[in-house]
């Protein structure tokens, strides 16, 4: 026992020792949940994790719902990852406490979707875990139950997801923390910002729930149906997010206003809760560039004969590309040999790989 006392002590020790040696602009997040080692958040506790003094207190008063704060990060974290793998910023992610560097107050349109991800991906997990019954402070969704249109042979049952509370539970712990990280740099502006891309991500899930629905009747026939709502799967939920970065709202930077489009004749045009956002435009993310935290290109695999942004021509940034001949080795003509074994040729392949120089 009293060893493992002396490691959970050293664990906080050297994360401590870490975050105090990032100046303001670079503060942990939460998101840092997201990429830490099994087993860690438990062992350090609410108290020493990189979380704002509001979401410590919220922590130790729902210490069940550590598990879905970390599943929610995870979840945001590789959703990012996925949506951008073939893009010049392809969410790459640090070892630093901040995760995504400078990128989470550059307030670009790559931020807004790390906000809005991160959001959503929070909501899910919480939501997920109510249906699943893992939490005695919620559950399934009952408000519709009872209710429907028994004529047309169908009625509302089953357990519907209980969004409502992910929802809320996501607005009590980020908003506090976007507040915390966006005046550290950026100011009014910025932070409006960050907490409108975070409820979008929220939006998201809403937006893209469905209706499920399960037959009853004799012999299988459907002559009653018990329907409930759920949540997309969150690749759904990225897939939307990722249509709204595409068409984001570049606004004016001011503080202590409403936030209005940039655009002068689309100034009176209202911006949708589930719309991103953003205050300036992006780095063209070609060449690393360490003091903002842009990785750039250069070794990325490229496609040569894509048009689209994983093309060498796009992906590399004309700088071109070097060509590598790789050897594969994989298992082939596989045959089951009577009793009981798999019996196989191994085959090998050379492919081009193409690299950014």
């Amino acid at each position: 026992m009293e060893r493992s006392g002396c490691g959970v002590h050293q664990i906080c020790f050297l994360v401590l020792s870490l975050f105090s040696v990032y100046p303001i602009c670079c503060r942990a997040s939460w998101m840092w949940l997201g990429i830490t080692s099994v087993g860690i958040p438990e062992k350090l506790g609410c108290t020493n994790l990189t979380l704002t003094n509001k979401q410590k207190d919220l922590c130790k008063r729902k210490t069940y719902l550590l598990p879905s704060i970390k599943d929610g990060a995870r979840l945001g974290i590789a959703e990012c990852q996925t949506q951008f793998k073939h893009e010049r910023w392809n969410c790459s992610t640090t070892e630093d406490p901040t995760v995504f560097g400078y990128e989470l107050t550059s307030g670009t349109k790559e931020t807004a979707f790390i906000y809005a991800v991160m959001s959503a991906g929070l909501v899910h997990a919480v939501t997920r875990s109510c249906s699943a019954g893992n939490m005695t402070e919620c559950g399934c969704d009952t408000s519709l139950q009872g209710t429907g249109t028994p004529t047309e042979g169908w009625h509302w049952g089953g357990c519907s997801d209980h969004i409502q509370y992910g929802t809320w539970f996501s607005r009590k712990f980020i908003d506090n923390a976007v507040q915390n990280m966006s005046s550290a740099r950026g100011g009014d502006a910025l932070l409006t910002m960050n907490q409108h891309n975070s409820e979008a991500g929220r939006q998201a899930i809403a937006k893209t729930m469905a209706t499920d629905c399960r037959c009853h009747g004799v012999s299988g026939s459907c002559a009653v149906k018990t329907c409930w709502r759920t949540m997309a799967s969150f690749e759904h939920v990225g897939n939307f997010l990722k249509e709204r970065y595409e068409g984001s709202v570049q606004v004016l930077d001011r503080s202590k206003r409403k936030v209005r489009r940039k655009e002068k004749d689309q100034r009176r045009v209202p911006i949708g809760k589930d719309e991103l956002i953003f205050l300036n435009k992006s780095p063209n993310y070609c060449l690393e560039d360490r003091r903002w935290g842009v990785v750039g290109t250069r070794g990325r695999r490229c496609n040569r004969t894509s048009v689209g942004p994983n093309g060498c021509n796009l992906l590399c940034c004309g700088r071109g590309y070097n060509t590598h001949v790789v050897r594969n080795v994989e298992r082939c003509e596989c045959k089951f040999v009577w009793c009981c074994y798999v019996r196989c040729r191994k085959c090998e392949s050379m492919n081009d790989m193409h690299t950014c120089k």
